[in-house]
This record gives C-alpha cells, sequence and structure tokens, in this order.
C-alpha cells in the first residue's frame, strides 16, 4: 500500500464515497494519478492525486524574475505545480464562461486530493482512432476557445472550491525560459552538439522578438496543453459544450494564438494541413481579427513552442530514461522547419541553420 492509501481512504470517507469500487487509470508524463470511481448506484466520478511535495513550488504573483529563477522550473515557466486549488479554480472560471469542465464534487488542497465528474475516455483521439470525422471535432474546440476569448473574463485571482488561484501572464520570462530548455537539454540527447556563450547570446537575441511579442499580446486565458489527448468529446451536448476540457490547471493570461498552435500543430498526431487551415479560418471569421497579423503570431509562437517542446522531449528521453518520447521528435521538427520559414523568424531560422545540423532537424 502507498504511503498515500492512508489519505485517499480518509478523504473518500469524508466525501461520501467510501464504499465506492476504484480503478487505477494509466499515468503520463506528470505526477498525477487518477482513479475512477463507482458508486454502488452505478454512477461513476474521478479521483484525482497530485501529492503537493513532488514538484517545485508554483510561482508567487510578487515574485521578481530572479526569484523566480531561484525557486525552479515551476516559478519560472509559471506553473501550478499541479496543484489542486489551481485545478478547481480554472475549472469554475471554465463552468462560467459556459464550457465543459468538470463539476468538482470535493476537494482536500492540503492533501492534493479532489473528486470531479467523470467525462469518460472518449478522447479526441480515440474518437477520431475510431472514425469519427476530425473536422467537426476540431471546429468545436476552435469553437470553445473562441467562446473562452470573447467572454472577457480576465480576474486576477480566480476563486474555487478548494481556494483562489491567480491568473498570470505567460509573459517573457516563461516564453524564454521554455525556449531555453531546448538549447538546455538537446546537447545532452546529441552529444555532438554544443551551444556555447555567444551561440546563447544569439539564440536570445534572435527569441526577443517574439518573446515580447507573446508579453504584449497577452490577452486571453490560454489553456495552454490543448491538444486531442486533453480534448474529450462529450457527444451528448450541444456545439463548443461537446468539448471536455481537462488538464488545465497550468493556464495562464497568453497570445489568443498559444491554445491554437497546441491544437493544431500537434506533438502526438498529425493534423492534416488542410484542416489546419480550417480550422484558422474559422478562427478568424468569428473573432474577427487580421488574418496576416495573426498567422505570422501563430508561426512565431509555435515555432518557439516546437523549440521548447522538443526540450522537453530531450529532457524526457536523456534525463527521465523515457525514450518513447523520440517517436514524437520528428513532427515536431517537422512543424518547427515549417515555421521558420514563415515571415518575421528569419533571425532563429538562421541560428538553427548556424548552429544545428541538418541530420538532427528531422
Amino acid at each position: 500500500m502507498s504511503d498515500r492509501e492512508p489519505q485517499r481512504l480518509d478523504f473518500l470517507k469524508t466525501a461520501g464515497l467510501a464504499d465506492a469500487a476504484r480503478q487505477t487509470l494509466p499515468g503520463d508524463a506528470s505526477t498525477r494519478r487518477y482513479e475512477r470511481l463507482t458508486t454502488p448506484s452505478g454512477s461513476t466520478l474521478m479521483l484525482m492525486d497530485q501529492p503537493p511535495a513532488t514538484e517545485s513550488q508554483p510561482c508567487d504573483p510578487t515574485w521578481t524574475p530572479a526569484q523566480r529563477h531561484a525557486s525552479g522550473w515551476n516559478a519560472v515557466a509559471r506553473l501550478s505545480a499541479g496543484r489542486i486549488e489551481a485545478f478547481a479554480a480554472v475549472a469554475e472560471h471554465l463552468r462560467h464562461a459556459g464550457l465543459s469542465a468538470p463539476d468538482i464534487v470535493a476537494v482536500d488542497a492540503h492533501a492534493g486530493l479532489a473528486v470531479i465528474e467523470d467525462f469518460g475516455d472518449y478522447l479526441f483521439a480515440r474518437a477520431i482512432e475510431d472514425g469519427e470525422p476530425q473536422a467537426p471535432l476540431y471546429l468545436a474546440a476552435v469553437d470553445a476557445l473562441a467562446r473562452l476569448h470573447l467572454t472577457g473574463l480576465l480576474p486576477e485571482v480566480m476563486p474555487g472550491l478548494g481556494g483562489d488561484w491567480p491568473l498570470l501572464t505567460y509573459d517573457a520570462v516563461a516564453l524564454q525560459g521554455g525556449a531555453d530548455l531546448f538549447v538546455q537539454w538537446l546537447p545532452k540527447l546529441h552529444p555532438e552538439i554544443d551551444f556555447g556563450p555567444a551561440a546563447l547570446d544569439e539564440w536570445r537575441a534572435a527569441w526577443a522578438p517574439i518573446v515580447n511579442m507573446g508579453e504584449r499580446k497577452a490577452s486571453v486565458m490560454a489553456h495552454r496543453d490543448y491538444h486531442a489527448e486533453n480534448l474529450i468529446w462529450l457527444a451528448d451536448r450541444r456545439d463548443y459544450q461537446r468539448v471536455g476540457l481537462i488538464d488545465f490547471q497550468d493556464a495562464v493570461l497568453a497570445h489568443p494564438v498559444w491554445d491554437l498552435h497546441s491544437l493544431l500543430q500537434d506533438a502526438r498526431r498529425d493534423v492534416p494541413p488542410e484542416l489546419e487551415a480550417v480550422a484558422l479560418e474559422h478562427y478568424f471569421d468569428v473573432m474577427m481579427v487580421d488574418r496576416e497579423v495573426y498567422r505570422r503570431d501563430y508561426a512565431a509562437l509555435a515555432a518557439l513552442n516546437e523549440a521548447r517542446i522538443l526540450g522537453v522531449f530531450a529532457r524526457l528521453i536523456a534525463r527521465d530514461g523515457k525514450p518513447r518520447y523520440r517517436a514524437f521528435m520528428p513532427r515536431m521538427w517537422a512543424h518547427l522547419n515549417a515555421n521558420l520559414k514563415k515571415p518575421g523568424l528569419e533571425p532563429v531560422a538562421a541560428w538553427f541553420d548556424r548552429h544545428v545540423p541538418a541530420g538532427l532537424r528531422g
């Protein structure tokens, strides 16, 4: 029995669920675990278990960049450290916006435990594998983003059943910190690469206009991990409410394109280019934005995110011994290489041409 099992049992008893049958679900790259609870009446719920002490501290809104770097990666990147109260507060905000986030049944934030509504297992990725047409799913996901972006609800602090949680900006420190994962970890995966001090200075100078643009135009809540493995198809609901949202505890104030490129330039599956184009046009139509500006920003921030993800995958492989993430890297390289050809990315493209051999970029 794990050290946390007595806490789980006490929590379930307090929540009136001591008699529920429990089924552990497969995990992911995080320190979080889930169980499906089946009550004696046959209804189901989810037990979310996130030990609070397993990660570095989340970012205090008052911290300076130096304090954030001294406090660890979660503070630099403005990640929630998986805090249950973050999930509960963001869920309440999303539901208030009319979106389908799980209802929070019970929370013990101090213990890192929550019982939430069960949306089932029909992830977008599984639905597509089962033969569901892709376009309705992706257009519904875009509609859900548009709904979120049009609400105008951007509180500095979000209240929730587990306590308040701040809505912080995905700022220059976080954006550049994400990009820097590439230069920190790719050499660990490919020791023949050595990014010296001059190359690192060039790297940050090349990204600086994009990083500054991302912070300057941060104007909507971003889910931050919005893709086919984190969206659940709720076929019995209507319109954008068919999109069940999970894994949103790291939400921040960000550029509106951030979740779009997470969705349409997915690390784990191929989205047909023609569907990406249709989905973007649909968003532009609904939001009535300047297409040329948004396409430019989309390519720039997608490229930054792809560099970040390649760094994350390199770290998972080299440090954490998870070689399965190597299979996702060619797709990210393909997206990055394509975006580097877009206007506004010439300095970044030149850096890659100088410092990363073509044979390693795919």
